[in-house]
């Protein structure tokens, strides 16, 4: 589904008539946290979450504290619950023998880093990534969840769209007011240029670390490079915007819902639309592991990894961890 553009919008008819909505959507999710018992495990939790629905950068932040942990010397081990996956689990994914259609997209992404746990129950998924061997236990998603006790959590927004009108849904895009989830909030994590960084603010006492999204270097030159760009991530503007400042010539960007299957039928559109206009398709790194296999080397990825502007400061939070 695309995000309604009237959530980032101050005032709007579609959001003042669903108001009364986004306040019972708010007080269902007080409720569930309120009769939470959240079990504490024998190893640390870190929950990388947010309050917007939709991406904010949880994949790209869940990356970067895998490398961090594993600079520390750490075992970590991400529980997903493997939204768009079929595998109610819980189970350890296998790239090897499992796909997007059983895992979702980002267990499946994050793999190539680390053990990862799809679960439905995010309880019994964290339980097996005890079994396995974890030192360090990295939810991605789950800030919402009562079941399991958290030592650290980290929200993720993006510092351009922020909290959108403040409402929630389906008035606007927060699970929760963020007043309320970020008095819960170990750190704020804002994920933008300079730029969004500056316009970015919120009422809150809470941490705050600002980091940007950079492109992997691979020895790609992408300067002057034609080609067809397509995402079904959160915001797929941002990618194709990525690629320009990289001196891409985008002849066609291709805005896909966020997780959208990539068929056969789609993606045989979009190489013939590429051959006929002599470019490249290119998409991001997590799109790429819902290609099917036989475009998997029809299609370049563009990489990017999170940069922190005090990285220090993060570090400082994950050492405190089990101290």
């Amino acid at each position: 589904m695309h995000t309604p553009g009237f959530w980032f919008r101050p005032r709007s008819w579609q959001s003042t008539l669903l108001a009364p909505l986004g306040s019972l959507y708010a007080k269902g999710t007080a409720h569930r946290l309120a009769k939470g018992h959240p079990v504490k495990l024998s190893v640390p939790v870190v929950c990388v979450g947010n309050i917007n629905a939709g991406g904010t950068g949880k994949t790209p932040t869940t990356i970067h504290l895998v490398q961090e942990f594993l600079a520390l010397g750490h075992t970590p081990v991400v529980v997903s619950r493997g939204y768009g996956g079929a595998l109610e689990g819980p189970v350890q994914v296998d790239p090897r023998s499992h796909a997007a259609a059983d895992t979702g997209d980002e267990p499946l992404l994050l793999a190539a880093f680390c053990s990862v746990v799809v679960s439905k129950n995010r309880l019994a998924g964290a339980q097996m990534a005890e079994k396995i061997g974890a030192s360090v236990i990295l939810f991605d998603d789950g800030f919402q969840d009562p079941s399991v006790h958290k030592d650290l959590s980290l929200v993720v927004v993006d510092a351009k769209r922020g909290f959108g009108n403040g409402r929630c849904i389906p008035a606007g895009p927060l699970r929760e007011p963020a007043s309320t989830g970020l008095a819960r909030a170990d750190a704020l994590i804002t994920i933008g240029t300079e730029a969004e960084q500056s316009s970015f603010s919120t009422s809150t006492d809470v941490a705050r670390l600002q980091a940007t999204l950079t492109p992997l270097q691979m020895g790609m030159d992408w300067a002057d490079t034609r080609v067809l760009a397509f995402a079904g991530i959160g915001h797929p503007e941002k990618f194709f915007a990525t690629l320009k400042t990289l001196g891409a010539e985008i002849i066609h960007a291709e805005a896909l819902a966020d997780h959208q299957p990539l068929t056969q039928a789609l993606m045989a559109r979009l190489l013939a639309d590429a051959k006929r206009h002599n470019a490249r398709l290119v998409t991001t790194e997590k799109d790429a592991v819902r290609l099917p296999q036989a475009f998997r080397q029809e299609v370049l990825t563009l990489p990017v990894r999170l940069q922190f502007e005090a990285p220090e400061k993060l570090s400082a939070l994950l050492k405190t961890l089990g101290s």
